[in-house]
């Protein structure tokens, strides 16, 4: 490596030695320092000629206040290269040469606050250069105490050991889970019964920690954050008025900013040397490890807390996706079992019963014998039957749980990872807002020109009411689209019906519903991906219209958006089939017709809810099956390939880097950045959605997600240790307005499933033929009670079938539907059984409303927020900690009078002596030479002993290792 002196640059070989150590990869070229922190940038060098080395190297130049480039101040490393200069006819874009000069300044405030910078020679045309970052212990010490970063000290104490019952059942579950347990060094030292205090990083308790090694002490996690803190806040104020290298990113000065990554992932063959990286790999990010419990501490200390607690809240959420998949699974084989015992299937299978149904469609459609929907009705008895309520009500009370859950769960998270406590750090403006903001000022200076107003500007809602605008009615229209998606299905349902109805071919006619059904729910998943993926890039662009300030407020404005848009989009098409479809669509005689040509559809004899069951299992499944083979792999690799071969487009004629000599940053530089968790959130929220909103029409719903999230896990684990940049470690204590969503959806929830178990499924129906009008007190004649009576006769002139099979001696068809008989005094107007069913539907939904948010309110009430032996913990260290203190500045004081008494007593028995001196008499005196004559003693002044002192002099006494500490 070229060392310079103190005000340049160091310039390094970017190729070294791939036989070194693997950890001296990741340091400057000198193996000792760790590189912390990566800028990289895309130059273009000035063109080459031949000549004298003598010759003059022109140059851009500034005003004087830059130093030159990195060329420049290279000069000494390229005597190999004589025959070649360098001549700087400046750069052919303006632009670039600004973008030198604020590297400069940027690359010398990094410099000003403590950090050392590595340059690689720029020895290509064009192509990218990587500047590598270091923080000493002086910067890491002085800005972990600014971000209150807590560490553990040497005080520890012995956590309380359990007995009895207690502890031996603990024992026993502990030998059960360890096989799952993941082989981690960090979760053995996790099991370990001493606990250290830990406290906020202060420089002036040095000898509080257990400092071993500076180079260690901060783990490349923290190193890195605390090398992003000091990147986000460092501004150039003379070349551009910036703040940060977000903004940077954003103008372009640089590519890209990323920590690296602890080396290879790929294992080293040794158990005990391997990296985090490594052990992540092994023990989280393969499918083999799919049984095994995730290393969280592990995570978030190579993460961050932020990542880890998205790991966390997914682990969570997939166990206690166990015991809900169970009980679905007994509700469908209790489906399943009761069917043949099943009284209303029993009839509409019975072909005795010869019910003659009316027409599905007009004039090409026949008469049609209700026994032909057997085969639907007994499938409709697999997700509705009595079970079903119970189920329902079990899920509602699972998601009051699963939230509760977590809560206690991220309090254990935070007390583990040094959380408790954590105060809201301040955020810098967004690179949108600054330029924003700036533009305002500069409009406001002109228009103030004569005038010395000063003051601090920021952006009022007046700035942001045009993006407010466009956000409400952008929205609406992203509403007014998923409507007419889900409509023009409809439309294809209801033409498609009517033409399959009309061709000859018996085998067609009685395929229509099942081959309309999967059509259209294919067609709704096609378009539901693709409008998943707009509303994304949609929602996105009007949070920018927003103007938020930071980027906390942007994430949050931009989760709302996209849920709301992601949701609508997703169960638009579920609830017209749960709610909607064959609501509206009239009664023989009088239906409501579609550009007076169509028929609105109706349910199928079996009732709406199992095509509900598949319309929310075929998007369910789909959704999921295509978002993470496609999306989540397909599409990282296929824009990893775009960059790779646009980076060849940009340098043809350049010669390739050998892949085994390329540095670690080189590596992780291609690899795809890191976009934040909002997408692998919103996919698990939505799936949320399918397993609590619906869950009464399809139990197996919490199943399919199980194994859908056990995949997920390995896929979003492997994604992120092998194929994304190392992200930055971000500090969170919670999951934000995450939480929020998720307990609004659980509330939700409640009304959905109360309303699908009331008006979607025949449960409320059959209660109260049950209880109201059967003879015998069971199910026989529930068929025939729900069907009315419609007179052939008073069909509109041209929709009776054209031609029937069934003979021409019909006088009257049943249809589905509580209305009066044709012989009635008010023919087809709804019945009493009408109304005595809507009133008990209605009153169920109040009940069932009323009954389970009770319960969920009783269930969070039961179940506290806080574990007991976190609390506990919390008070005692605590109490330890302010002991700790106390003690510390009782020894200081003890040590200071003792200083105190000593100085005071030296004076004492000095000015005894000086008076016992002064007292003798004169005629006592012997003869004799006398000395010369001097003044007694000026009175000394007894003075405090200061720290300084205490220190000095105890830094001397091997007595104490605490004060050798404390000198330091």
């Amino acid at each position: 490596m070229l060392q310079t002196s103190d005000n340049k640059i160091h310039v390094a070989n970017n190729m070294m030695d791939m036989d070194q150590d693997p950890r001296k990869r990741l340091c400057f070229a000198d193996g000792r320092r760790k590189v912390d922190y990566v800028l990289v940038y895309h130059y273009r060098k000035r063109s080459s000629v031949r000549g004298s080395p003598s010759q003059h190297r022109l140059s851009i130049i500034s005003n004087g206040s830059y130093p030159l480039g990195v060329e420049e101040k290279d000069q000494e490393g390229r005597k190999d290269e004589p025959a070649e200069v360098v001549v700087d006819v400046g750069p052919p874009d303006p632009a670039d040469g600004e973008k030198i000069m604020i590297r400069e300044e940027f690359e010398g405030n990094l410099k000003d606050a403590g950090l050392e910078i590595e340059h690689d020679k720029e020895n290509k045309a064009h192509g990218h250069a990587f500047i590598r970052l270091h923080a000493p212990w002086q910067v890491l010490s002085r800005e972990a105490e600014f971000l209150k970063i807590k560490v553990p000290t040497k005080k520890s104490y012995e956590l309380r050991e359990e007995k009895g019952l207690a502890a031996t059942m603990n024992e026993v579950w502990r030998k059960l889970n360890q096989p799952f347990q993941p082989k981690v060094p960090h979760q053995e030292q996790e099991h370990s019964r001493t606990k250290f205090l830990s406290h906020c990083f202060s420089r002036d308790k040095l000898h509080l920690y257990n400092i071993k090694s500076k180079d260690t002490f901060f783990d490349n996690a923290t190193r890195s954050r605390i090398v992003y803190e000091i990147l986000r806040r460092t501004a150039c104020t003379r070349t551009c008025q910036t703040m940060g290298i977000t903004t940077l990113i954003a103008n372009g000065v640089y590519d890209s900013a990323f920590p690296l990554h602890d080396g290879d992932f790929h294992p080293s063959g040794q158990a005990e040397g391997k990296n985090d990286r490594q052990l992540l790999h092994d023990e989280w990010a393969r499918y083999g490890a799919f049984y095994k419990y995730q290393p969280v501490d592990l995570i978030r200390k190579y993460f961050g807390e932020k990542i880890g607690l998205y790991f966390a809240w997914l682990g969570v959420y997939t166990q206690l996706l166990i015991p809900a998949s169970v009980v679905g699974i007994i509700v469908f084989f209790y489906g399943w079992a009761t069917v043949e015992t099943n009284i209303p299937s029993q009839e509409m299978c019975d072909e005795d019963q010869n019910f003659t149904m009316c027409p599905l469609c007009d004039r090409a459609c026949d008469y049609w014998h209700l026994s032909t929907a057997c085969g639907t009705a007994r499938a409709s008895h697999l997700f509705d039957n009595p079970a079903t309520v119970f189920f329902a009500i079990f899920m509602s009370l699972w998601a009051a749980m699963f939230l509760e859950h977590w809560k206690r769960r991220q309090i254990s998270l935070n007390y583990s990872w040094d959380l408790t406590g954590m105060e809201e750090e301040e955020e810098h403006p967004r690179p949108k807002y600054e330029t924003i903001l700036l533009q305002k000022r500069q409009r406001k200076k002109k228009n103030t020109k004569n005038k010395n107003e000063t003051g601090h500007e920021k952006l009022t809602w007046r700035d942001r009411l045009p993006g407010y605008l466009i956000n409400i009615s952008s929205i609406l229209f992203m509403f007014g689209v998923t409507c007419s998606a889900v409509f023009s299905v409809i439309i294809y349902r209801i033409t498609i019906s009517a033409l399959m109805a009309m061709s000859s071919d018996p085998e067609v006619k009685s395929n229509v519903r099942v081959t309309v059904t999967a059509t259209a729910v294919i067609i709704n998943l096609v378009v539901i991906l693709i409008l998943d993926e707009i509303y994304g890039m949609v929602a996105a662009w009007l949070t920018e219209l927003e103007i938020p300030k930071t980027e906390t407020n942007f994430e949050e404005r931009l989760i709302l958006k996209a849920f709301l848009l992601k949701f609508m989009n997703a169960y638009a098409p579920i609830f017209y089939v749960a709610f909607f479809k064959g609501r509206f669509a009239g009664r023989p005689g009088d239906y409501v017709y579609v550009f007076n040509d169509y028929r609105m559809e109706e349910c199928a004899p079996g009732g709406c809810l199992i095509e509900l069951c598949i319309q929310l299992s075929i998007i369910m499944l789909g959704k999921q099956l295509i978002q993470n083979n496609v999306f989540e792999i397909g599409i990282p690799k296929l824009k990893k390939l775009c960059r790779t071969l646009k980076d060849k487009e940009r340098a043809p004629k350049e010669i390739v880097e050998q892949p085994g000599r390329r540095q670690q940053w080189h590596l992780d530089y291609d690899l795809e950045p890191f976009d934040g968790l909002t997408p692998e959130y919103m996919e698990m929220i939505i799936q949320f959605g399918f397993v609590s909103l619906f869950v009464a029409s399809f139990p197996l719903a919490p199943l399919f997600a199980l194994l859908n999230n056990v995949i997920e896990i390995r896929l979003d684990a492997k994604k992120f240790v092998t194929e994304l940049r190392r992200p930055d470690a971000i500090r969170a204590k919670d999951i934000g307005i995450w939480y929020n969503i998720l307990s609004g959806l659980g509330k939700f929830s409640v009304i959905i499933n109360a309303f699908v178990i009331s008006f979607t499924s025949d449960f409320i129906p059959r209660l109260v033929y049950q209880y109201m009008y059967s003879e015998t007190g069971t199910m026989h004649g529930f068929i025939n009670h729900t069907l009315s009576y419609f007179n052939v006769s008073n069909f509109k002139p041209g929709t009776v079938p054209s031609i029937s099979s069934l003979g021409k001696d019909i006088t009257f068809c049943r249809y589905k539907d509580y209305r009066e008989p044709p012989w009635s005094t008010e023919p087809y107007q709804f019945s009493k059984q009408y109304w005595s069913v809507l009133a008990a539907r209605l009153g169920f939904v109040i009940l069932f409303q009323n009954l389970v948010i009770t319960m969920s309110m009783l269930v969070a009430w039961v179940i506290p927020d806080v574990p007991k032996n976190i609390s506990e913990k919390l008070k005692k260290e605590k109490t330890l900690l302010v002991d700790v203190f106390l003690n510390e500045e009782k020894e200081k004081l003890q040590l200071i009078q003792s200083l105190f008494s000593r100085d005071l007593t030296q004076e004492q028995q000095e000015e005894l002596n000086v008076s016992d001196q002064t007292s003798l008499p004169l005629h006592q005196t012997q003869p004799g030479p006398h000395p010369p004559t001097s003044s007694p003693a000026p009175r000394t002044r007894p003075r405090a002993a200061s720290f300084s002192q205490f220190t000095r002099q105890m830094s001397m006494s091997p007595q104490s290792n605490i004060t050798q500490h404390t000198a330091v």
